[in-house]
């Protein structure tokens, strides 16, 4: 049973590091945007808010917490009280899982308004890895998927 354990404690783990979210940082990018062309805009920035961008939720958090909520559920009792306390551990888990998951990759970003030199003005939200003040100078880039980043 030890063995057991050990190794779906072991899968649980390399869901919840397989499932990690993407980063939302003005200088991150993905694996298929690089020596894509995108469209860059200058700007004024006009405002700044500080703001909080929710946490992945997808299955791995609340399946890794249904696991070991299982696996835990299930040293408790004998019986009808072990088939009880392992529904109630995976169900549990599950909840727990999802929550943390979505407490962990929570972050906290910056709305970046910027009035571009064109006369239009857009609003950016991303990850608070970069400060700018109102009235700096900024580019903003689109890429051709409508991510877009504001940076110096």
């Amino acid at each position: 049973m030890k063995h057991l354990i050990t190794i779906v404690l072991a899968a649980a783990g390399l869901a919840l590091l397989s499932g990690c979210a993407s980063s939302l940082s003005s200088g991150a990018y993905s694996r298929d945007s690089a020596r894509q062309m995108q469209t860059v805009y200058y700007g004024t920035v006009q405002s700044i808010r500080t703001v909080q961008i929710e946490g992945t939720k997808t299955p791995v958090g609340a399946g890794a917490g249904a696991v070991t909520g299982g696996i835990l559920g299930s040293q408790v009792g004998g019986g009808t009280g072990r088939s009880l306390a392992t529904v109630g551990g995976v169900v549990l888990g599950g909840l727990a899982g999802a929550a943390a998951e979505e407490g962990i990759t929570r972050q906290t970003g910056y709305e970046i308004t910027v009035r571009l030199d064109n006369g239009r003005t857009v609003s950016i939200v991303q990850a608070a890895d970069v400060s700018f003040q109102p009235g700096e100078r900024v580019r903003v880039i689109e890429a051709r998927d409508g991510t877009t980043r504001v940076t110096r």
